[in-house]
């Protein structure tokens, strides 16, 4: 399964952005989802989960304000990101894997395939 993420770029804070993740492979409709972030000298951290039954999961930070949902007839995951703010600026990776647990969703080194990542940038 590859990954292909788009959609980064600058933005003023308050602004919105909304990234998307095709996937090519696989049978995406059965896949957990999940996009995480990391910005310069930072660990990466988990933004947003949905799985394959379209529940969804967010980190605190960015309840309320980002959306993540899925496409499955285009095998694409989106990242709508609204009232951004300067701490959401980081590199946006988007991941996918066939079989997780609930428990193991917020962890990046649980996801069998990682895409490369889109820089989103939120001046202030």
């Amino acid at each position: 399964v590859q990954l292909q993420a788009s959609g980064g770029g600058l933005v003023q804070a308050g602004g919105s952005l909304r990234l998307s993740c095709v996937a090519s492979g696989g049978t995406f409709s059965r896949y957990s989802l999940a996009w995480f972030r990391q910005a310069p000298g930072t660990e990466r951290e988990f933004v947003a989960a949905v799985k394959w039954s379209r529940h969804t999961y967010y980190a605190d930070s960015v309840k309320g304000r980002f959306t993540i949902s899925r496409d499955n007839a285009k095998a694409t995951v989106y990242l709508h990101m609204s009232s951004l703010i300067p701490e959401d600026t980081a590199v946006y990776y988007c991941a996918a894997d066939p079989s997780l647990i609930q428990s193991s969703l917020k962890s990046p080194d649980a996801y069998s395939y990682l895409g490369q990542g889109t820089l989103v940038t939120v001046s202030s």
